[in-house]
């Protein structure tokens, strides 16, 4: 027998690629499984933009407290088994933002989905900002097709569905709300940019922010069944946060 390691996904409302005081991220490192984990970052979602990329390198790479790589897809270089060693040797992976629908095909072509898993049941820490917070849910609100609407094959590694950019983009939080209302998507969870919520074994175990009012919402039809309900979940305010407890 062996202990089951815990399976733990943290969705991002923001992180490098948006913000400059680090706290998001480092409150991530803060949930590896050593102190200083092996962090792949996926820009799938963008295309593997070479821009994206190189924005990870510069904020993850000055850090002595980790380890960072990225994978590429799009260039790949690595056969199917090196692809799962590499994977399987990370501590932390990090989905960056783009396209949801895109990056869920890609990653299927590849066997990525699949390999995404496996990892997450052995314990490494799976999240990402907006379609890196998106792809892990059954669905997702998104707008990969263009108008926002309702992405319904997700991974499925988190239940319910995923919202990013509840409180920046105009419409995100009524289209959301109709969604889960009408049924198109199940009930779930809505982040506001600059928060943060951790899952262990697909449970919420810690929500964060780094934005004044920003906050992690519960959204799920209401008992008529013409609207829904919202619970907006405590959260830690990571600014008042020690130095060395970030």
């Amino acid at each position: 027998m062996y202990d089951v390691p815990p399976r733990r996904l943290a969705l991002l409302g923001g992180g490098f690629s948006t913000e400059e005081d680090g706290l998001l991220d480092d409150w991530v490192l803060g949930h590896a499984r050593t102190p200083r984990p092996k962090v792949c970052f996926l820009p799938t979602a963008s295309g593997d933009a070479p821009a994206y990329a190189e924005r990870f390198l510069a904020a993850f790479g000055p850090r002595p407290s980790c380890v960072p790589s990225v994978l590429s897809l799009f260039g790949r270089t690595l056969d199917d088994a090196a692809l799962r060693a590499f994977l399987l040797a990370q501590d932390v992976v990090y989905v960056g933002g783009g396209n949801t629908a895109n990056l869920l095909v890609v990653w299927r072509v590849h066997g990525v989905d699949r390999l995404l898993r496996e990892v997450y049941d052995r314990g490494t820490l799976l999240c990402g900002i907006s379609a890196g917070a998106n792809c892990w849910a059954e669905a997702s609100h998104t707008d990969s097709f263009g108008p926002l609407t309702a992405l319904s094959d997700g991974l499925g590694v988190l239940p319910g569905s995923v919202c990013p950019h509840y409180d920046s983009e105009p419409g995100r939080r009524p289209s959301y709300h109709a969604a889960v209302a009408g049924g198109a998507l199940p009930a779930g969870w809505a982040l506001d940019d600059g928060t943060g919520a951790l899952f262990t074994d697909g449970l919420p175990t810690e929500v964060v922010t780094r934005a004044p009012g920003a906050r992690v919402y519960r959204v799920e039809p209401d008992e008529a069944g013409d609207g829904v309900r919202e619970r907006a979940l405590p959260c830690r305010d990571l600014r008042a946060a020690p130095e060395g407890h970030r």
